[in-house]
């Protein structure tokens, strides 16, 4: 009896063994059914045939897995299933998901996650690009935030040629200069064309600086000269100030500073003129003392003594006491013709350290980082106010009404002899804008009563083109607001005028954003934005704010 209970307890203890066996092998089956059914990432093969473990091997540049594998800081994350994790997470890419979408984190969502027959998506490099490059600007500032990955291809020299290839940047205004509770601000704000909204920058390089200028070359701003308290820092006090001759630029995209080589004249507020040259071009560097101002080039009519009497007055003929002209050829820091293009800035004017009005003229040449003197102003010009380059020549107005250029090809200035212009306010400087080889200017004159008795004249914006040939000044437009705003900025961007006005009145102070197409037939100016910045802003803004217009 004990032998067969015996044996009966081992048979017994034995089918338990099997049968534990089998629930294993069946657990770990059904696992893997389960996984294959899920359709694992992590396999290296997938149905096609191509790896999905490095898609470096198959896309330039790596490839970015469109799904909800890869956390918001890059990190591959295990494929989950449960339904909380399927409310917790949506992906960033992938199926019902938009670039241009105005979010760009992780985001809570109701749909749950499929469990069964998930489809995982990869995107090469290039097609993430395309689609990216074709954002604006603020929804692809958002797209940065996403991953490192984006992040790095939105910030390459390669990502920003393509945006200004094809074409998808769009005007942008940078106010710079404002004055807030006594201190220079150091908020720069932009105003986005496209979308007719402000946004604000802070900047702890402009603190303390005002009465500086501006341009934009490409994407940068360059702020150049100015001057800054020495008894209160970052105060805007003009008792005791010192005057720079730094120059700043300021990267819109990726919000940094850095410096260039500095002007041979400390300046502020000097007449600024950029022109983009090719990396062959020969510069003319001209050295000229104060006694070669005496040999003034003049143009009346549309006929320069220059051409007149060549052997007499041409650069190559000056006694070499006088007048010493150099050959400067630049070499190329690039070999590709495309990449080597390179751009001029010449500043002339402005007041010096002790608040006299300069006459010099100094290039700046990008490919050598350096600041050259060149002649100075003509005798009698007066006071330079305004300037632009207009067909590869240079062209300032003075406070006086004359107009010169500076040839940058010869090296020498050309009187210019107009009209007269009907009597203008000169409480307003005019404003030279260039245009597609056409040159205009914006300037205040008085308007007659239109013959009505007892009606008082008025002060009207207009806009004037010159007639290269006769060299006569065309009324195109006018202004249709009142002149309040005697510092008032316009500058050129393509086919557009853009002009912002900031004025005190009633104790308060108010800001105007204007537009106008010198191709639309209309000649009619549009009024993009009123009063949005100026309140937050001191009434000392109206004369030191500075205009720039970049596209991004």
């Amino acid at each position: 009896m004990i032998s067969e209970s015996m044996t009966g307890e081992t048979s017994l203890h034995q089918e338990l063994e099997v049968l534990s066996v089998s629930k294993r092998l069946v657990r770990s089956l059904s696992q893997k059914m389960k996984r294959k059914s899920h359709g694992n990432v992590r396999e290296d093969e997938d149905t096609n045939g191509f790896s999905l473990r490095c898609p470096t091997l198959y896309v330039r540049g790596g490839g970015c897995k469109v799904g909800d594998e890869f956390g918001d800081n890059g990190c591959r994350r295990r494929f989950s299933t449960s339904a909380e994790e399927g409310k917790k997470y949506k992906p960033v890419c992938g199926t019902g998901f938009g670039i241009g979408a105005s979010t760009g984190f992780w985001k809570r969502s109701n749909r749950k996650v499929p469990a069964v027959g998930s489809v995982h998506v990869f995107l090469p490099d290039d097609i993430i690009e395309m689609c990216l490059v074709r954002l604006p600007l603020t929804s692809l500032m958002k797209a940065r935030l996403v991953c490192k990955k984006w992040r790095s291809l939105t910030t390459t020299s390669r990502f920003m040629q393509l945006r200004r290839d094809g074409c998808y940047q769009t005007p942008w205004l940078f106010l710079l200069g404002g004055v807030k509770d006594g201190f220079c601000s150091r908020e720069i704000h932009a105003f986005d064309v496209s979308f007719n909204k402000w946004h604000k920058v802070e900047s702890e390089v402009l603190k303390g600086r005002f009465l500086f200028s501006v341009i934009s070359i490409r994407d940068d701003v360059y702020v150049i000269g100015g001057c800054s308290s020495l008894t209160n820092f970052g105060k805007l006090d003009r008792s005791s100030v010192k005057t720079h001759k730094g120059v700043l630029v300021f990267s819109p995209l990726t919000k940094s500073w850095h410096k260039v080589a500095s002007m041979k004249h400390a300046r502020s507020k000097p007449v600024l003129g950029v022109c983009e040259v090719n990396s062959d071009s020969l510069i003319i560097r001209s050295q000229h003392n104060r006694n070669d101002r005496r040999m003034i080039r003049t143009r009346i009519g549309g006929v320069s003594d220059v051409y007149e009497d060549p052997h007499r007055l041409s650069v190559r003929r000056q006694h070499q006491h006088e007048t010493e002209v150099k050959p400067y050829r630049q070499k190329s820091e690039h070999s590709n013709a495309k990449n080597s293009r390179r751009f001029l800035i010449i500043a002339v004017g402005g007041v010096g350290s002790w608040d006299e009005p300069l006459e010099s003229c100094e290039i700046y040449d990008s490919s050598s980082n350096k600041w050259m003197e060149i002649q100075r102003l003509p005798v009698d010009l007066g006071v330079v106010c305004s300037g632009v380059v207009c067909n590869s020549m240079f062209y300032v107005y003075s406070e006086i009404d004359n107009l010169a250029v500076y040839d940058m090809q010869m090296g020498y200035w050309v009187r210019i002899q107009t009209n007269a212009l009907p009597t203008r306010v000169h409480e307003y400087y005019p404003k030279l804008i260039s245009h597609d080889k056409r040159l205009f200017m914006v300037s205040v004159s008085w308007c007659e009563g239109d013959g009505q008795i007892g009606r008082r004249n008025k002060a009207v914006r207009k806009v004037w083109e010159l007639d290269f040939v006769g060299y006569k000044w065309n009324e195109i437009s006018t202004h249709p607001d009142a002149p309040m705003d005697w510092n008032a900025m316009f500058v050129g961007d393509k086919n557009l005028v853009f002009g912002v006005e900031m004025f005190k009145i009633f104790g308060q102070v108010l800001d105007f954003v204007t537009m106008f197409d010198v191709s639309d037939a209309s000649k009619s100016w549009a009024h993009m934005s009123r009063n949005q910045v100026a309140h937050e802003l001191d009434a000392s803004s109206c004369a030191t704010k500075s205009v720039a217009v970049v596209h991004l």
